[in-house]
């Protein structure tokens, strides 16, 4: 049987994308803390958050230009009738994440702010928005492995109702629960980190990626 092709951005290898990364806060590098302070709250599906990242990404087009390779809707509020943090997550991929002078000066013209870098997960820099409406920004090299997770969870809840309505569970609780705790957001997902990687693998197995049971295919 042929290899499947992974997920967009189609550079990534299977094995890379496969591989669950342990999050580790002594690897991230704080640029500057953010100006405001979310409330951790999860609100019902809202119809307009279509809109809003589709304002928000040609805010990033007309500030990127040539540098920028794609603009992914990502996160809950990317999923149909999914409750969600009122945020608007999205993936930018850049030609050279590691050159921040070719698009953090950009962004930050764009009313992006620059928050953390986290050289060990990928490269990833995360910047966020705060006007009009609340956002955050993964900013990813070409081929990272994360962005392809990212792609491969939200569809797997758009196509599958019961992973939606496990996933949903799953948010509120752990919103929840992380409230009482008085946790961050990062405590908030370190709770539904689990059922997160249990719906990644049901749907790396549906791809063709790995075997019922957690083993890669050769």
């Amino acid at each position: 049987m042929a290899e499947p092709k992974p997920a967009s951005p189609d550079a990534a290898t299977i094995q890379a994308i496969l591989e669950h990364y342990e999050y580790d806060p002594s690897q991230v590098e704080r640029i500057a803390f953010s100006k405001v302070n979310y409330a951790l709250e999860i609100v019902e599906p809202n119809s307009e958050w279509a809109a809003r990242f589709a304002s928000i990404k040609a805010r990033i087009e007309v500030a990127l230009g040539p540098e920028l390779v794609s603009v992914e809707h990502v996160g809950s509020t990317s999923v149909a009738g999914l409750p969600a943090k009122d945020f608007i997550d999205i993936d930018v991929t850049v030609r050279d994440v590691c050159d921040e002078t070719s698009y953090v000066t950009a962004l930050e013209s764009a009313g992006f702010h620059f928050l953390t870098r986290e050289r060990r997960w990928h490269n990833h820099r995360l910047l966020c928005l705060y006007e009009p409406h609340a956002a955050t920004l993964h900013v990813w090299g070409p081929g990272s492995p994360e962005a392809a997770r990212h792609i491969i969870f939200r569809d797997r809840l758009r196509d599958h109702a019961e992973e939606r309505a496990l996933y949903a569970q799953v948010k509120r609780e752990s919103a929840a629960q992380s409230n009482v705790a008085g946790e961050s957001s990062m405590g908030y997902n370190l709770r539904k980190e689990k059922v997160v990687r249990d719906i990644l693998e049901r749907a790396f197995t549906a791809l063709g990626y790995m075997q019922t049971g957690g083993t890669a295919n050769e």
